[in-house]
């Protein structure tokens, strides 16, 4: 790998830490001022919320200059967005600011891989960026929990600074004025990140014009034979990941009474699984493997269902483990293959964007679908229940969609996947 590839690891790994462990923070926010139910499971949709309405311009912003220097302006959103729910912003607003900025880093996070790498180590490098994202997630999650738990808080409270009056009285106020602090440490590795050389896209003079631009970018991939089924796949994968967040949270608190620092390790738990299922698909798939994955995505979707039945913390730990691992193990070939193709149609910003206003579009439609039957009276295990069963049958509708490409295809299906395994030995 290139030198500059492990500055870009450094920088998705401190940004994406702190918006795990600001999820943690908002959310015991939101509990102790006895927020609704559905305010809670709203938070992760919110932080999805920009990544749709603003999919089609993020990705011809992150192309119009240095990525690094996308990624920075990003991480000031994110401080942005921190600092406002510390000065005592509503929870939900606030965290969608800082999917604000998430959604302008992602397609310059993703898309400087394939600028600054050949195809042949897209794999790998997605496996790498996908563990470490993930190894984020797991400390993330655990450090948010701590922030704001009986333990470190009083701690970090105990600081006096001579001379300097914060007006930091609570562990949720101390939590969030950190993470402010690991946001600038990754925008610091931001000012580190080279440049690819790659030519720059200006932004056209009516930002109007990107709109169509973008439909047909997206209406592009929807129509690849190979686009379609790995953008389905993916887009599904995420949507999974991103609920399973509050998913476990709510399911920790009733079947086994964890409060919010108790059951931030579970869903560390899961992370550990889909990191360990990242890294061994980087090292044993290749572009060309993903679509025979699918049949992990049903599953998933059917193992989430058996989670309502689980009332044990000996036997859920390694239950969410085997959980993590399928979803890790499928994404990361199918995360490859979409990026592939959709670098070789239009482009890797571009590519990018529209793959992030599906996958952010779906965790928006689920977390909306869970919030609503949360809000409606539906209990926990019944909201868990539909959502498995969701999952699974989605799942298996991708799995018989490209069965019949390959029937009614397999000439240009095949033809694709030549042309992904050419690049994979000889990009």
């Amino acid at each position: 790998m290139k030198r500059g590839f492990y500055t870009i690891m450094a920088a998705q790994f401190f940004s994406s830490l702190a918006d795990n462990a600001l999820l943690l923070a908002a959310l015991a926010l939101l509990r102790a001022g006895k927020a609704p139910e559905w305010q809670q499971a709203a938070l992760v949709p919110m932080f999805a919320l920009f990544y749709v309405v603003l999919a089609p311009f993020v990705g011809a912003f992150s192309d119009s200059m240095p990525k690094g220097r996308v990624m920075l302006i990003s991480n000031f959103i994110k401080i942005t967005g921190c600092l406002l729910m510390l000065f005592g912003m509503h929870p939900l607003l606030s965290y969608a600011l800082v999917g604000l900025g998430a959604a302008v880093y992602s397609p310059a996070k993703y898309g400087i891989l394939t600028e600054l790498l050949p195809a042949s180590q897209l794999v790998k490098a997605n496996g790498w960026i996908e563990g470490l994202t993930i190894a984020s997630i797991i400390l993330g999650v655990l450090l948010g929990g701590q922030l704001v738990g009986p333990t470190l808080s009083p701690m970090l409270l105990s600081i006096d600074l001579p001379l300097i009056t914060t007006g930091i009285d609570t562990a949720h106020e101390c939590a969030i004025a950190a993470l402010t602090f690991v946001y600038l440490l990754a925008a610091w590795f931001n000012t580190h990140i080279p440049s690819t050389g790659v030519e720059m896209r200006p932004l056209p003079k009516q930002i109007t014009s990107l709109l169509p631009d973008f439909w047909t970018c997206n209406a592009r991939l929807w129509r690849d034979k190979l686009g379609q089924i790995s953008l389905a796949a993916t887009t599904l994968i995420w949507g999974v990941a991103g609920n399973l967040r509050f998913i476990v949270l709510a399911w920790a608190a009733v079947a086994l009474g964890f409060s919010v620092t108790q059951a931030s390790a579970l869903q560390g738990v899961v992370a550990i699984g889909m990191a360990v299922g990242a890294v061994v698909a980087s090292m044993r798939m290749r572009l060309e493997d993903g679509p025979r994955m699918i049949t992990l995505g049903i599953v998933m979707g059917l193992l989430i269902i058996l989670l309502i039945f689980i009332d044990n913390v000996w036997v859920a730990a390694p239950f969410l483990i085997l959980l993590g691992a399928l979803g890790g193990f499928l994404v990361v070939p199918m995360n490859a293959l979409l990026q592939h193709r959709g670098h070789n149609l239009m482009g890797a910003g571009r590519s990018i964007a529209v793959q992030n206003f599906n996958e952010q579009a779906c965790i928006l439609a689920l977390g909306a679908t869970y919030s609503l039957s949360t809000g409606l009276g539906l209990p926990t295990f019944g909201a868990i229940t539909a959502f498995g069963v969701l999952i699974a049958g989605c799942m298996w509708l991708i799995k018989r969609w490209h069965s019949n490409n390959c029937l009614h295809h397999r000439a240009e299906v095949e033809h694709l996947l030549q042309i992904a395994r050419h690049d994979n030995l000889h990009g």
